[in-house]
């Protein structure tokens, strides 16, 4: 699914390399943080397990949502793992609400709540760095200039973001916010997810008004930064060619064409690019890429 609206589109390391070392992992991880193994039940081990095997198939619906409710089984006594697994589960589950909104046609009312999950489950993982408590009451950009955790701050920023289709002129008030998670993202590593936290911010100042904090010219530079970074990740080409490619009046709606060689060339290699290593967002980059070819033609033939 596209947003354009006043959020951005649906884009978004390699995780755990096996079960095995999952579970090896929070054991070792229960011990370094000084609880003691057996205050993991093997239940949550196996959730987490079963979790992680369904993550990697989340491209098909009934798989991402097998993940969503083990990971959301853990939550009950996610304080009984230590902090780094407790990060893992909800940044897990803020990835997946964004990612299974992706299955919808337009707005439906349940994305909204997936939206807002996935959001919360982001903050609640921002809030386990005590560094970014210390400061998000005082001042928020200052909270997140503290934060290492890249996962944390993009997956909380794209359900932010995508939220504000939902709730327009709550967007107006968080731009700045958003545009700060952003850029602390690729401060702390900018080729993270394909480089996508690039194309999220590009797509982020060439839609917003330049009365708001907008900047096009910036903006496709991130775009393009996004695009040679990572070009195997195809999603970064898709929002591309949607945000350049196309032009946008003040609340964010498509309106025209700017460049439609720029959306052809770059659409097409998407629908010639191999699957690759991104399973999940590499498809729906196809079928995004799909659908605004349909829509450039539709505005061509206006």
């Amino acid at each position: 699914m596209i947003v354009v609206l006043c959020s951005f589109n649906r884009v978004c390391p390699k995780w755990l390399a096996g079960s095995v070392l999952v579970l090896l992992g929070i054991t070792l991880l229960t011990v370094a943080a000084g609880f003691p193994a057996r205050a993991i039940e093997p239940s949550y081990l196996e959730l987490i397990e079963s979790a992680n095997a369904a993550f990697q198939e989340r491209f098909i619906k009934e798989r991402m949502e097998e993940a969503i409710a083990s990971y959301e089984a853990v939550l009950a006594s996610l304080d009984l793992l230590p902090v780094q697994s407790q990060a893992l589960v909800l940044n897990r589950l803020s990835q997946l609400h964004y990612e299974v909104t992706t299955f919808s046609d337009g707005y439906p009312p349940e994305d909204r709540e997936h939206l807002l999950k996935g959001k919360a489950c982001g903050l609640r993982s921002l809030r386990l760095d005590p560094n970014f408590t210390e400061w998000e009451g005082e001042s928020f950009r200052k909270a997140v200039g503290v934060v290492t955790d890249r996962a944390a701050l993009m997956w909380t920023t794209h359900n932010w973001g995508a939220y504000l289709a939902f709730d327009p002129v709550q967007g107006i008030l968080s731009v700045d916010r958003i545009k700060a998670m952003y850029e602390r993202c690729l401060a702390v590593e900018e080729g993270y997810w394909g480089a996508s936290a690039h194309s999220a911010l590009g797509a982020l100042l060439v839609v917003t008004p330049e009365v708001l904090g907008g900047n096009p010219q910036q903006g496709r530079t991130h775009l393009e930064t996004a695009t040679a970074l990572d070009p195997s990740y195809l999603e970064n080409r898709v929002v591309y060619a949607q945000y350049w490619g196309f032009t946008y009046d003040f609340f964010g709606n498509v309106n025209g064409i700017r460049d439609s060689d720029l959306i052809e060339r770059e659409l097409n290699l998407v629908l010639e690019a191999p699957i690759g290593d991104w399973s999940f967002w590499n498809r729906e980059a196809k079928k995004e890429a799909q659908i605004l070819l349909r829509r450039l033609k539709e505005f061509s033939q206006r």
